[in-house]
């Protein structure tokens, strides 16, 4: 019996071309494009450029993968992109990338005739990265190639706690999920816990479709020490925060941890706090307070993913005190590096890594003050991880036998 044909929504990736780093989604996304690259079902990639929907075969999709894990460059602006399109972006190249390689173009008033012209009936979208997820797209897999809709919900956390999210974010993701809610064929979840809220806020939509939990797969980052920024004190005990300086990341716990630190140590005895990550949203008083530069606080910013992992690598512990969390890379691939995690305590944490975390409360400072003080003053000490990582084997082998 041959194999339904894939159809995966790359816009996500594209999109992130010529930023320094990638989020946690983006690593998502990738990962099903290697996976589905490596298999012998017929396979095609959907992308919404600048200048409408590209639709790609299994070559068009190698050709992408390409660029995308940066294993080739991009290519040269074409007329359309240099006329079109401001230069500086980096995103010129890979636009004129995406007609040379696509096997069609169209608008959304056209979609489902070329769905219907170049898709096999039968054909599943997957959807990781939450770009397209719009009616259009949804009816036309659904009418134009008798198709079906796969889509992974990270997390409803823009719903949930709308208060932490930038201005006129909420309303379009609502409507995203609202689109979900009603069309998709099947959910994929990261974890139970996220599960459960999010099918309550389908529920709340009206319609929660099937679903399935997986978890997403932990992979050892590949530390390398030579991009780490130049300067840091290396040679004495340090913790990392890494996430985006948003409020429910609780940067402001951190800092009023080493605060109390400050006023109760030596200073040679304080550990270094790194902050890895760009700063976000509706955090003034947090950037504020970074503009200070406070002793023993190093905000770096966004780093390359062999310099943030080669700093965790050599870090006494990795700091994550959020408020709330979809799934936790970061935690993981900590554990996977031999690192210590100190993480709130969150049904999510507790259900992928289990024992393996240090869990305190987000909001109670003084227990984080005397975990942090505790393990600096020992040697760094590589952690052994009791039980199994998620991988991502595990998350195909329940992906794909849902089918």
């Amino acid at each position: 019996m041959t194999e339904a044909a894939r159809l995966i929504d790359l816009s996500r990736l594209v999109s992130r071309v010529g930023r320094p780093t990638w989020t946690g989604i983006d690593r998502v996304e990738a990962a099903y494009l290697k996976r589905f690259l490596s298999e012998n079902a017929p396979l095609f990639a959907l992308v919404r450029s600048s200048f409408g929907f590209t639709l790609f075969d299994r070559e068009g999709v190698g050709h992408l993968a390409q660029r995308i894990l940066g294993d080739v460059p991009w290519g040269e602006p074409d007329i359309l992109t240099k006329v079109f399109m401001r230069p500086g972006t980096g995103r010129r190249g890979a636009e004129a990338d995406l007609r040379r390689f696509a096997i069609a173009r169209t608008g959304r008033r056209t979609l489902g005739q070329t769905f219907a012209k170049h898709l096999p009936r039968g054909t599943i979208w997957f959807n990781v990265g939450h770009s397209n997820l719009v009616a259009s797209v949804f009816d036309n897999i659904h009418e134009s190639c008798d198709g079906h809709c796969v889509v992974l919900v990270h997390d409803t956390i823009p719903l949930d706690h709308p208060h932490w999210q930038r201005e006129g974010t909420v309303s379009s993701f609502e409507a995203r999920m609202r689109q979900v809610a009603a069309k998709a064929d099947l959910v994929i979840h990261t974890s139970n816990a996220t599960r459960g809220v999010t099918e309550a806020q389908f529920e709340r939509f009206g319609r929660v479709p099937p679903g399935e939990v997986a978890r997403l797969g932990i992979e050892r980052p590949t530390p390398d020490k030579a991009q780490i920024p130049i300067g840091l004190r290396l040679d004495r005990p340090y913790f990392v925060a890494l996430g985006t300086i948003e409020p429910r990341k609780n940067h402001a716990m951190l800092l009023n941890a080493w605060a109390a630190m400050r006023d109760t140590m030596r200073p040679d005895a304080i550990p270094q706090l790194f902050i890895v990550g760009a700063r976000g949203w509706n955090n003034a008083k947090v950037f504020a307070r970074l503009d200070l530069e406070p002793s023993n606080v190093v905000e770096l910013g966004p780093l390359s993913d062999g310099a943030t992992a080669s700093l965790i690598a050599g870090a006494h512990g990795l700091l994550m005190p959020s408020f709330v969390e979809g799934f936790g890379l970061p935690p993981g691939e900590a554990l996977s590096l031999g690192t210590k995690v100190l993480a709130s305590d969150l049904p999510v944490y507790r259900e992928v890594f289990g024992n393996n975390v240090i869990y305190l409360d987000p909001e109670a400072l003084y227990p984080w003050v005397n975990e942090i003080q505790k393990i600096a003053r020992k040697e760094r000490e590589a952690l052994v991880v009791t039980g199994k990582l998620p991988t991502w084997e595990a998350h195909f082998n329940i992906v794909l036998n849902c089918l």
